[in-house]
């Protein structure tokens, strides 16, 4: 491990900047906490429970069955190695990672079978095979994405969309000649279907990342079709020891640029006086600070940390993203036709949307992710065994009866694995453990246990996201999944970067 001189001399400048608190040591928050310690602030992270994460958390069940909690995908690995780069660390010392190739195995309804290739030209030929979709246009679809994406995210995804000063660039001109183009007035379905329109099966495929952020593709602007480059552009990755290690190999760093880390002592309340923020009361002690930052979900943050100021109301009242029921199996045989990532899609994904959106509630015909880590950490699993995290779109909670959908939702699980594989797969169950949307509220502090706060199921949804500032507190900024630019990995990464160039800057 190399330490260059740069990074102590900027360690020793933290005396010269203002102690920062950060609250939950989610991903949003361990990066958020990297980047100003590594800029010269002495930063303390307050975590109510007894480790980091947040999401992002990992745990085991009888057997040796090991799976990561929460995040499965993982895209824009240079988000995280720019954080050790910052430091003057390098990368490899802390965290490594590969390429993804196949990226994702999918089984249709009908029983078609496609693999995702990493490569787009090598992808499009299999959908050209299995699907007699012409490779060329999948090309072409591909090439769109590629260009919207690098046309505006550096202006809607690494800049607050809240300062105005945003608005003043080469790369924001950019983004508004892209405009026209990026369908901002029609829904994703609707530019799948445009592009795709002889074969329903592909719509599908594509409409699936939607769910990226936790909307519906039949709501959700067209703008989001540049979601796909992402994987085929840039690259599905997979970390070495899974998921977990991104928060575990960021801790490392964070704590050797001197991050304190406070577990088991939740923030009660943010103090304030005069407009600004003055500190963190917990039930240990009242800790001054100049400066806070909210790494948990903006609604928990103003309903209880925040009791006494006035909340966004119009802010905090955006729609919902989805949620998640989560099925961790460990299955007692291996399967060689499956991969790290497996889509089982239903036969009506349109009712799918209806019934999480507009009814609240479970299809009875469910599209089945299945995540199985073992195929690259052998030992994540026992011999001869996987361990399968089965993962369901679901609504966020809202008080439904989740023991009974939680019954009704495995069981169309297990008919839609049943039917793809051929096996009956509930008698190879040895362990199992269920998240659901109210657990996962309760153990991550997200809003009805919604994955990515409010979802982008209409053209303004980026605009109307909390800021990562207060415009009414000096002092008091967001980090994470809940405020701009969004939920994920990537986009908590971002947040965290947007973050705390405000605070450097302020």
């Amino acid at each position: 491990m190399s330490v260059l001189p740069a990074a102590r001399k900027l360690r020793q400048a933290s005396s010269l900047k203002q102690p920062v608190a950060v609250v939950g040591a989610g991903i949003g928050g361990i990066a958020t906490a990297v980047r100003l310690a590594a800029t010269g602030h002495r930063v303390t992270v307050f975590e109510g429970r007894d480790s980091f994460g947040g999401k992002m958390h990992q745990f085991e069940l009888p057997g040796g069955y090991r799976f990561d909690a929460g995040p499965s995908l993982f895209t824009l690995p240079q988000l995280v190695d720019e954080l050790f780069r910052l430091a003057e660390r390098d990368p490899k010392d802390y965290f490594r990672y590969e390429r993804l190739d196949p990226i994702t195995q999918y089984f249709f309804a009908d029983g078609t079978r496609l693999t995702a290739w990493a490569d787009e030209h090598k992808f499009a030929q299999e959908v050209e095979l299995k699907l007699q979709v012409p490779a060329a246009e999948v090309r072409r679809f591909l090439q769109g994405a590629r260009r919207a994406y690098e046309a505006t995210a550096s202006t809607f995804l690494h800049k607050s969309l809240h300062r105005p000063q945003s608005y003043f660039s080469r790369d924001t001109l950019r983004a508004m000649a892209e405009m026209p183009r990026l369908g901002l007035l029609s829904s994703m379905h609707r530019r799948h279907q445009q592009a795709f329109p002889q074969d329903a099966r592909l719509v599908q495929l594509f409409d699936r990342y939607a769910t990226y952020n936790g909307s519906d593709p039949y709501q959700a602007p067209a703008t989001l079709s540049m979601i796909p480059h992402l994987e085929h552009g840039i690259g599905a990755f997979y970390p070495e020891g899974g998921i977990y290690s991104i928060a575990s190999s960021l801790v490392r760093l964070a704590e050797e640029l001197g991050v304190e880390f406070r577990y088991n002592e939740p923030v009660e309340e943010i103090l304030t006086a005069g407009g600004r923020v003055t500190g963190v009361r917990t039930a240990h002690e009242v800790y001054d600070f100049g400066q806070v930052v909210s790494n948990m979900d903006v609604v928990p943050t103003y309903r209880r940390l925040l009791p006494r100021q006035p909340a966004p109301e119009r802010t905090l009242g955006q729609p919902r993203s989805s949620s998640a029921l989560i099925f961790y199996w460990g299955i007692g045989r291996a399967f060689a036709d499956l991969g790290v990532h497996n889509i089982f899609f239903s036969a009506d994904y349109r009712r799918e949307f209806e019934a999480i959106f507009q009814q609240k509630t479970v299809a009875d015909d469910v599209t089945v992710y299945v995540n199985i880590t073992s195929k690259k950490t052998p030992t994540d699993a026992p011999a001869g065994h996987e361990n399968w995290f089965v993962m369901v779109n679901v609504p966020h909670d809202e008080g439904q009866d989740w023991e009974a959908l939680t019954r009704h939702t495995r069981a169309a699980v297990l008919r839609r694995l049943n039917q793809a594989l051929g096996i009956d797969v509930e008698t190879l169950i040895r362990a199992e453990q269920v998240w659901t949307p109210p657990g996962i509220a309760a153990d991550t502090s997200s809003a009805g246990g919604a994955l990515y706060g409010s979802s982008s199921n209409t053209m303004m949804a980026a605009f109307l996201r909390h800021p990562n500032f207060s415009r009414k507190l000096e002092g008091l900024y967001f980090c994470g999944g809940s405020v701009h630019p969004g939920g994920g990995i990537p986009l908590c990464l971002l947040s965290a970067k947007i973050t705390a160039d405000l605070i450097n800057n302020a």
